[in-house]
């Protein structure tokens, strides 16, 4: 793109996306606190409606709470399967506007329209048509911000929600920054706010008045990130949709089980998991790797990239079976999560290539 054009960028964000999903689907679920989320003392919220919002209901809280919280709440499993196709068609509207589209997840994307195929005169308009067509063609609703780059269009986009528009206009950024609470900027957490505030910086415009060498012997390199962001500079790129790197599928038990326990548990992961990997035929993925959180909360992770890639289910499930010989906890030690991951995606081609210089053959 020509250093002429001005970077225009729109970030979408799908309104309360599987509840609103189930809502659509289900009409007597409309007007109802829905909670996406299996029942039972493990399991977390996957997406509220708004009105279950109302009642404090959040994505990632524990279920049990969501059901303390919102008595009358209607409970639905999640359907991932339905929630991605719904989540394509909304790529397929993006993708008549402009082919720079990042996708951060299913239900939000980041998209590139400082020059659009259908020769719109503003972003502005691009983010109303794009908003236009999910209601007219999905039945759903979206809220989009429109900026001049990712970190203020993504700020911009929860501004009016739901089903809300916020443009920011390059003139506008400082004004507009300077009185945040700092804890709206990227990577900014409860740690990170904690230690800002103890330095003296409540707001962005605060931070955005320090000398950056204050902000470098706070934080390091994230200091001179904290010091561009307060100015409102984001120079990073939408970058289109990367290449697998990992796969992973993981499950939380209803108990606490024991490492012997779960054998079958891992190998219904390993089906997920390559059943996800084959629709990238060309992709392979080299690296197994097994995931456990103990009844205490540790994280462990164990992994191995044999010479031959797996090739079917069967031969990941065995590997990440294999895994377990290298947990060294007591035999005793009880276990509340297992994940199965595929990692270290190359290109089939690249593989073929380094098994004919090494003697080795590709698994197809």
């Amino acid at each position: 793109m020509s250093q002429d054009v001005p970077r225009k960028i729109v970030h979408v964000d799908m309104d309360a996306f599987y509840a609103s999903v189930e809502q659509r689907d289900d009409p007597s679920l409309r007007g109802k606190p829905v909670v996406v989320a299996w029942r039972g003392a493990r399991s977390v919220v996957c997406a509220a409606s708004y009105e279950a919002r109302r009642y404090g209901v959040k994505s990632a809280m524990p279920a049990i709470r969501a059901e303390r919280l919102c008595p009358d709440a209607v409970f639905v499993p999640p359907d991932f399967l339905r929630y991605r196709a719904v989540s394509r068609q909304t790529r397929e509207i993006f993708s008549r506007h402009t082919d720079l589209i990042e996708p951060l997840s299913l239900d939000e994307a980041y998209l590139d329209v400082s020059v659009n195929k259908l020769s719109l005169p503003t972003a502005t308009a691009v983010a109303e048509q794009i908003r236009a067509a999910i209601r007219d063609e999905l039945n759903l609703t979206a809220s989009a911000g429109v900026a001049p780059n990712k970190f203020l269009a993504k700020i911009a986009s929860d501004w009016r929600k739901p089903d809300g528009q916020f443009v920011l206009r390059p003139h506008q950024v400082q004004a507009f920054l300077q009185p945040l609470p700092v804890a709206r900027l990227p990577g900014v957490g409860k740690v990170t706010e904690a230690k800002l505030q103890g330095l003296g910086f409540s707001t962005v415009g605060d931070l955005a008045e320090s000398p950056l060498e204050v902000l470098r012997e706070a934080f390091g390199s994230y200091g001179q990130r904290l010091w561009e962001l307060a100015r409102g500079i984001d120079d990073h790129p939408v970058v289109v949709e990367r290449p697998t790197q990992q796969i992973s599928a993981e499950d939380t038990f209803a108990k606490d089980l024991l490492l012997d326990e779960f054998d079958d548990t891992l190998l219904a992961l390993a089906e997920k998991v390559w059943s996800q990997a084959e629709r990238e035929p060309d992709r392979v993925g080299r690296t197994v790797i097994l995931k456990l959180k103990t009844q205490d909360f540790r994280l462990l992770t164990r992994s191995l990239t044999p010479l031959e890639p797996p090739s079917s289910a069967e031969v990941l499930g065995a590997l990440a079976l294999s895994l377990k010989s290298r947990v060294d906890l007591p035999e005793r030690t009880r276990y509340r999560l297992a994940g199965v991951g595929l990692g270290h995606f190359v290109d089939r081609h690249e593989l073929e290539v380094q098994g004919e210089l090494f003697g080795l053959s590709s698994s197809r």
